[in-house]
């Protein structure tokens, strides 16, 4: 399954915040400093989706806002009901 993200690092707290657009919009309470926004939105995923960390990979978008994401293992629909998005 891809997901098109939109992060927003340095947040109050890390949350999910609807869309950007066509993308989901995720806070994330890290600094945008040395991948920590980055590993925060993994670990965020993670437990959101009920999968292991490495089973979500980034493949665009490292050091911008906008980020591709590849969960692995998981349906379309099995993400957005775990998300609550539709």
């Amino acid at each position: 399954m891809l997901l098109k993200v939109h992060l927003q690092p340095g947040a109050k707290k890390t949350e999910l915040a609807g869309f950007h657009g066509a993308s989901l919009k995720i806070k994330v309470a890290a600094p945008p400093v040395e991948g920590k926004a980055n590993r925060a939105l993994i670990e965020f995923l993670s437990k959101k989706l009920g999968v292991r960390k490495k089973e979500i990979e980034m493949l665009a978008g490292e050091k911008a806002r906008d980020k591709i994401i590849l969960v692995h293992g998981q349906s379309p629909e099995e993400v957005k009901k775990a998300l609550g998005v539709s």
